[in-house]
């Protein structure tokens, strides 16, 4: 996470955005009130996204379920007809 101030946030944001954009580099801007972060729009709607499965519990036990499958217990994908 790239940190800087306000005001050099200010002096240099379009350099900041094209940061998030091009490298999804999160920028925490400081200030005296408190702090700030600046993130892509595709990160933060990877975010969304993740807190509306997980909001879900059948959708959050399914997701948990397969990430405690192993892979001995996966279909092979040979045995998959599309």
């Amino acid at each position: 996470m790239y940190n800087t101030n306000v005001t050099q946030a200010r002096a240099n944001l379009y350099k900041l955005i094209d940061m998030t954009i091009e490298d999804g580099e999160m920028i925490n801007i400081n200030t005296k009130k408190g702090n700030a972060v600046i993130i892509s729009e595709a990160d933060y709607n990877a975010l969304i996204e993740t807190l509306y499965l997980s909001s879900n519990p059948d959708i959050k036990k399914s997701i948990i379920d397969g990430i405690n499958t192993s892979i001995d217990e996966c279909i092979d994908e040979g045995q998959v007809e599309w």
